[in-house]
């Protein structure tokens, strides 16, 4: 299933990185979030945490902790390698290909619309295939504490495909210590998503804190680059 999801979509994302047509990247990610529903029952669904959450709380603070982290992520990039393509979230601004000289109430619907999308298709198809199916299937056999390596290892790896293998003046390079630093808080903030899986009881926990996560990086980009 990891290759099956996440070698299309690495592929995918460094072609659309190249050529700036994106339309792929929903289809993979509406294959993610169907993914549990092709190849489990509902016993597997609701084993994996597809299940409903009382705890509101929990949620809420989830959402507050992803915006945390992705504003973290922002000024050590800033403070790292300023306005520069070595900059993870500058990199990754120049695809959602914001008009030079927009402001006020334009830009406001733009970031608008682009926060609905960051905020739903990938919060729901990434946690649904990485903290659901991935995790899941190897905690089986594997533990908790190792299944959650191999899962949070492959989602940070996924994401060298949106930064640190980079295309910049019609050809790919690679930013070797900015991509490890990448990697790194990709792999330690999907362990923040699967703590909230965990404390929530639900995948809906993963995927709030995923939201507020994607919503503290689209208004970086938007508003403090």
């Amino acid at each position: 299933m990891i290759c099956l999801i996440c070698i299309p979509r690495f592929i995918l994302v460094l072609h659309a990185n190249a050529n700036g047509s994106y339309g792929l990247i929903g289809a993979i990610m509406i294959i993610s979030a169907i993914s549990p529903y092709i190849f489990l029952n509902k016993t597997g669904r609701t084993s994996i945490g597809i299940v409903r959450t009382q705890k509101y709380r929990t949620l809420f603070i989830a959402f507050l902790f992803g915006i945390a982290a992705s504003l973290l992520l922002y000024y050590l990039g800033n403070f790292l390698y300023g306005v520069s393509y070595e900059n993870w979230y500058f990199y990754i601004a120049k695809s959602y290909k914001i008009p030079a000289g927009i402001k006020g109430s334009e830009k406001m619907i733009m970031f608008l619309i682009m926060a609905f999308v960051g905020m739903t298709f990938s919060p729901v198809g990434e946690e649904l295939f990485f903290r659901g199916i991935v995790q899941a299937s190897f905690e089986k056999s594997m533990g908790e504490k190792r299944a959650l390596i191999i899962d949070c290892l492959s989602f940070a790896l996924t994401h060298i495909a949106h930064f640190g293998i980079v295309f910049i003046n019609n050809r790919f390079d690679l930013y070797t210590v900015p991509a490890l630093i990448w990697v790194s808080f990709m792999f330690l903030t999907s362990i923040l998503f699967y703590v909230f899986k965990k404390r929530s009881g639900s995948l809906l926990g993963a995927i709030i804190c995923h939201s507020g996560f994607n919503l503290g990086m689209i208004f970086s980009i938007f508003y403090l680059l």
